[in-house]
């Protein structure tokens, strides 16, 4: 596996990159589609190959873990033959996931006691069976057994769980070590740079996961309901620390202009549940804004959903339809809006690494920021 920075804007600290797996190469910057139980929500894998066409999607191994669970996953072969996706796969471990379960969990040294959501059993995740689990999953890329801390945090708690996210990152790093690939090709590791909101914090964080040495490094931690202000913050933070022949990975993030401004800072990948969540809602991402296809304002506006849809989904669709299926509560209508907004996100990256290379991404970004901050 093989990362390559390409080019560096002139004008912003955005990066164009060529990230090679054994499932193929991945051009950042990129945005992957999240598929958190081995399925992209509304999405059939055929679609989401020739439609959507995204280099890399999202599991999780939390979800995998109960449901189907690892004996099944080990019998398919993994979870690239499992769900016949054959293009690379980054794994989430979990540590997401155990912060929004915080009624029902307990967090030690040794790692975190928690309750099934499916059925009230109990559970341990420690650094070590997680990196056992993510072997059995198969993803290309694997993430690091952490702490995610709530916001607003207190900073001693966040300087705590900071510290044995770092323990933590040690452990993950001698299980590695112990427990070699299972399906005969090669898993990145990235550790996780936490910190809360604090500056202070987040360059320690990220001198100490710079000093791993792993293959990538992720940003965690963030887009749990603080200002995009202290996003974009924390992430130029980090991103100034990180090395810059390593690719970066910015968590959960975000809107289409939280991707713009963090590419502008130097992060490199991206993954959120917002274009296929709020798709399913009636939630449109698009060129000139966000629309709410359920208004009524749309019941007969038969343009397409946005004007420059023919360069990353179908333009057969237009607004008055999609409302139209919406308001019949057809499943159609879900399918169509997730598939445009994976579309648009996936276009809206591919369009920043084009202008990266091409010298013009400064004013680019600063336009399509204007254009997309809008409700239509």
């Amino acid at each position: 596996m093989k990362f390559t920075l390409q080019h560096t804007d002139p004008d912003t600290k955005a990066r164009a990159g060529l990230l090679e797996t054994d499932h193929g190469p991945i051009e950042t910057p990129i945005f992957m589609p999240v598929g958190t139980v081995a399925s992209v929500k509304g999405v059939h894998q055929r679609e989401l190959r020739d439609d959507i066409n995204p280099d890399i999607i999202l599991g999780n191994t939390y979800h995998l873990y109960l449901r189907p669970g690892m004996d099944i996953l080990e019998r398919a072969g993994g979870l690239h033959s499992f769900m016949g996706w054959d293009r690379a796969i980054l794994t989430d471990s979990g540590g997401y996931q155990v912060y929004s379960l915080s009624a029902n969990r307990k967090i030690k040294e040794e790692g975190v006691k928690f309750k099934s959501h499916i059925d009230g059993s109990y559970h341990v995740f420690t650094p070590e069976n997680v990196m056992d689990l993510q072997r059995s999953i198969g993803a290309d890329i694997i993430m690091a057994f952490d702490e995610c801390t709530p916001y607003p945090c207190e900073y001693r708690y966040a300087e705590q769980s900071m510290h044995m996210t770092h323990r933590w990152l040690d452990r993950c790093m001698d299980q590695l070590q112990r427990v070699p690939p299972k399906y005969g090709y090669e898993q990145a590791f990235f550790p996780i740079v936490q910190g809360s909101v604090y500056k202070e914090l987040r360059k320690q964080s990220a001198e100490y996961i710079a000093g791993a040495d792993a293959f990538g490094n992720a940003i965690g931690g963030l887009s749990v309901g603080e200002p995009a202000e202290e996003l974009y913050a924390m992430a130029e933070v980090v991103c100034d620390i990180l090395p810059a022949s390593k690719p970066r990975y910015l968590m959960g993030v975000g809107t289409p202009v939280n991707l713009l401004e963090n590419i502008s800072l130097g992060v490199d990948m991206f993954d959120c549940v917002l274009p296929t969540r709020n798709a399913r809602n009636g939630m449109l991402f698009s060129s000139e804004g966000t629309i709410n296809i359920k208004n009524k304002k749309w019941e007969d506006d038969f343009s397409p959903l946005d004007p420059m849809g023919h360069t990353f989904v179908d333009t057969e669709y237009t607004k008055a339809y999609l409302r139209h299926l919406f308001a019949a509560n057809e499943y159609l209508g879900k399918q169509i809006a997730t598939i445009h907004n994976l579309g648009f996100y996936l276009w809206l990256v591919r369009e920043a690494r084009r202008r990266i290379l091409d010298g013009t991404f400064g004013p680019w970004k600063s336009k399509m920021v204007k254009q997309m901050d809008k409700r239509l």
